[in-house]
């Protein structure tokens, strides 16, 4: 601290302490007293160059992503490209902001359950006014319910305010529902019944066991998933050349999971799957992205060959009830075909007659 008050010893000192800091003397102490601008801006530019207290060191500090902000971002990627795998005329580059007009959310619904939308009360971007986001996002969250989505206290203006937790939450809703919607179509004894996680739990279950393997898994939460075989064996049990048993691991320790989780991947793509998980989705049992996977395997499996059969207890009371209504059909037809023959024959006696 400078213990003098007058101006230009207090100027002096400064010059003094600057040279101890090896910075060569272009002013003097009159220049700092009386403000010279370019010369004091000089000074300490030069002050700034020779000891500006900065870092030199390059590497960039650690930012550590909280576990919800890994799964948060790992699904924030499932879903947006989802999303552009629909082919909806709006392309998804950043998933949180790009939803937030409500927009694209639109699309998407329109696009799971045509003819929902109403267009002529949506605004499509750019969009400038605040309220025309919240109306679109409004329309979303209506439609949502009609899906029957839950979406208790939820608003349109969650979405709007770009609420990471409740967008996930919808969207996942929605890839589900059109997920279902799509196997429902491909069962050609079902195409009136409701397809739930339980009928697709059941088929994979039925698949393996059908296979000859004993991998079992109770729910798509079931950590026995971690190590990857219970999924390999179900690729194999869809198509039997498909997996090389000389690279699956045991899945003994991280990893080998993480190289029979990534081989699941490479399999199931290679398939003709459509994937949209990554390895430690797999490795952490994501149960809404193990559901995903397996009904993408299902939906390829029930493509390329043939109708689903299971030997679970819901669709064995549905192909006993479907041989009950052939039955009936057949009974039909030939007291159809009895009536069109006793019809013929008295036409032809009266025509005798």
């Amino acid at each position: 601290m400078i213990e003098t008050s007058d101006p230009k010893e207090r100027a002096q000192k400064v010059l003094e302490t600057a040279e101890k800091l090896d910075c060569t003397r272009y002013v003097t102490s009159k220049d700092i007293v009386e403000g010279s601008a370019n010369l004091n801006l000089a000074f300490v530019a030069q002050i700034f160059q020779n000891r500006n207290g900065l870092s030199t060191n390059t590497v960039a500090p650690v930012i550590e992503d909280t576990p919800d902000d890994v799964e948060a971002s790992r699904e924030e990627r499932a879903f947006r490209l989802w999303i552009n795998s629909l082919g909806i005329p709006t392309y998804v580059n950043n998933l949180f902001e790009d939803v937030r007009t409500g927009w694209v959310l639109l699309e998407v619904l329109d696009k799971i359950s045509p003819g929902s939308v109403n267009w002529k009360h949506a605004s499509k971007p750019p969009i400038i006014m605040p309220f025309r986001k919240v109306e679109n996002c409004n329309q979303v969250i209506k439609i949502g319910k009609e899906l029957n989505f839950s979406l208790v206290n939820v608003a349109g203006n969650d979405i709007v305010q770009g609420n990471k937790k409740l967008i996930l939450a919808f969207l996942w809703q929605l890839m589900r529902t059109s997920i279902l919607q799509l196997l429902r179509n491909l069962r050609s004894h079902s195409k009136e019944k409701e397809m739930t996680d339980a009928d697709i739990l059941i088929w994979a279950n039925s698949k393996v066991k059908e296979s000859g393997k004993n991998s079992h898994i109770e729910s798509f939460k079931d950590k026995t998933i971690a190590d990857g075989v219970f999924f390999l064996e179900l690729l194999s049990a869809v198509q039997s050349r498909v997996v090389d048993w000389n690279m699956v691991k045991k899945g003994e320790d991280e990893e080998e999971k993480k190289l029979n989780a990534t081989y699941i991947i490479s399999v199931a793509r290679k398939l003709g799957c459509t994937v949209f998980l990554l390895p430690e989705d797999i490795m952490e049992v994501n149960p809404k992205m193990i559901l995903t996977l397996t009904a993408s395997i299902m939906y390829w499996s029930l493509q390329n060959q043939g109708p689903y059969k299971s030997s679970g207890p819901q669709d064995a009371l549905l192909e006993e009830e479907e041989g009950e209504e052939e039955e009936e059909e057949e009974e039909e037809e030939e007291e159809e075909e009895e009536d069109f023959e006793g019809g013929v024959e008295d036409g032809v006696s009266e025509t005798t007659t």
